[in-house]
C-alpha cells in the first residue's frame, strides 16, 4: 500500500551507523554539500558533539573521541573532506565482520560430559600417579556429576560416575567412593519451580 506523503523506514535508504538514527545521517549529508572547508569544520564539529550525546557508552572507552570520528567518517561514506583531527584509515575495520567459528567436527561419544571432559579424561589416562593427577580427578569428577545432573535429569549418582571415570580411563583412575568426597551439586532450580507450580 503506497499512501501519497507517507514515509516509511522500510523505503528509505539502510543506515550505516543506526545507533545515532536518521537525523545525525541527514547532518552528515547536509555536512558534505557544504561548500567551503571552514564551514565543513564547523559543522562536523557540531555532529560529534550531537553523536556524543547519543551515543553516551562510548565515553567508557579510552579512545571514544577517535571512535565518534571514525563513525563520523563512514556516515559520510568517506566523502566528508574536512581537517580530519584523527586518523581515520583504518575506521573501515569497525564495519568488518570476523569470520564465522569454526565448529568441533569430530563425533562426541560422551555427549552429556562434553568434549571438554573428554579432554580431561584424555589427559589423565596419559598422566603419571601424584598429587597433580589426584587434583585433576577430583575436578573431573565433580564435572561429571554437574554434567550429569544438567542432563541427566537431576540423576546424582556418584557410583556412576565413579565407573564412567574408570572405564573411560581404561581403569587408570579409581575413586574410592568410601573416602572420596565430591562438592555439593544443587539440582536444577528451575526443574524444582515447575514441580511447585
Amino acid at each position: 500500500m503506497n499512501i501519497k506523503g507517507l514515509d516509511y523506514n522500510t523505503q528509505r535508504e539502510k543506515l550505516i551507523m543506526p545507533e545515532y538514527g536518521r537525523e545525525i545521517q541527514k547532518m552528515v549529508e547536509y555536512a558534505c554539500e557544504l561548500p567551503t572547508k571552514e564551514e565543513r569544520n564547523r559543522c562536523a564539529s557540531a555532529i560529534i558533539r550531537q553523536m556524543e550525546t547519543r551515543n553516551p557508552q562510548l565515553k567508557a572507552n579510552d579512545n571514544y573521541e577517535q571512535t565518534l570520528w571514525d563513525h563520523l567518517y563512514l556516515m559520510s561514506h568517506r566523502e566528508l573532506d574536512i581537517d580530519w583531527p584523527f586518523d581515520v584509515s583504518e575506521a573501515d575495520k569497525i564495519l568488518s565482520k570476523p569470520s564465522p567459528m569454526k565448529l568441533p567436527t569430530s563425533h562426541l561419544r560422551l555427549r552429556h560430559y562434553g568434549h571438554l571432559v573428554e579432554q580431561l579424561l584424555e589427559k589423565l589416562e596419559t598422566m603419571p600417579e601424584g598429587e597433580e593427577r589426584d587434583e585433576l580427578a577430583k575436578a573431573t569428577a565433580n564435572q561429571m556429576k554437574r554434567d550429569l545432573v544438567n542432563w541427566g535429569h537431576g540423576s546424582m549418582d556418584d557410583e556412576r560416575v565413579a565407573s564412567d571415570l574408570a572405564r573411560l580411563t581404561n581403569g587408570k583412575i579409581q575413586l574410592d567412593l568410601g573416602h572420596f568426597k565430591f562438592n555439593k551439586v544443587a539440582a536444577d532450580s528451575s526443574k524444582k519451580t515447575k514441580k511447585k507450580k
